[in-house]
């Protein structure tokens, strides 16, 4: 159990990052995953084997409990009737705090393009880039094939230099 508290200790931070992107940059939710995460470790509910990484096998539950939380959210919207409400739709970047960090121009556009791709792509692309994960720990911790997790990676890549190249505010 040393262990564990160790290795969730020394990933935290990268953990939080990844929970953020698997909730949208919704703080709140990612809070609330990454707890949720922490207990399906704690409680041996998922089980670290060594067949990867710790920091991969970290992010699958990380993934998987993100997905499970929003099909729970989504049911119990359904049954509130909530979906019916007319609400207006939320703003693509909540206010959490990251505010201060996404303010200047190139940023939000990053974060405008990030929004366009598939979720796929822009869950590949985050591991990579953010997390410093290689193609084939981001396959792992998405459950794909490395070729399937190659393909989203080159394709956001390239969708993100058309889809930044648009606003002229880019170079390649």
């Amino acid at each position: 159990m040393a262990d564990l508290d160790e290795e969730l200790a020394r990933h935290h931070g990268a953990a939080f990052g990844w929970a953020l992107a698997c909730c949208r940059w919704d703080r709140t939710a990612a809070e609330d995953v990454l707890h949720t995460a922490y207990l399906k470790l704690m409680d041996g509910r998922a089980r670290f084997d060594g067949r990867a990484q710790f920091r991969t096998f970290l992010f699958g539950v990380i993934r998987r409990t993100a997905s499970e939380e929003r099909r729970h959210r989504a049911i119990r919207s359904a049954l509130t009737l909530a979906a019916l409400r007319q609400e207006p739709a939320a703003a693509s970047i909540p206010h959490t705090g990251l505010d201060s960090m996404i303010l200047d121009e190139s940023s939000r556009d990053l974060i405008a393009a990030l929004e366009r791709l598939s979720s796929r792509q822009r869950e590949v692309l985050h591991l990579v880039f953010y997390q410093d994960l290689t193609i084939a720990d981001a396959a792992n911790v998405l459950g794909v094939s490395v070729g399937s997790a190659r393909v989203h990676y080159e394709r956001g890549k390239a969708q993100l230099r058309r889809l930044l190249g648009e606003n002229g505010n880019h170079a390649e």
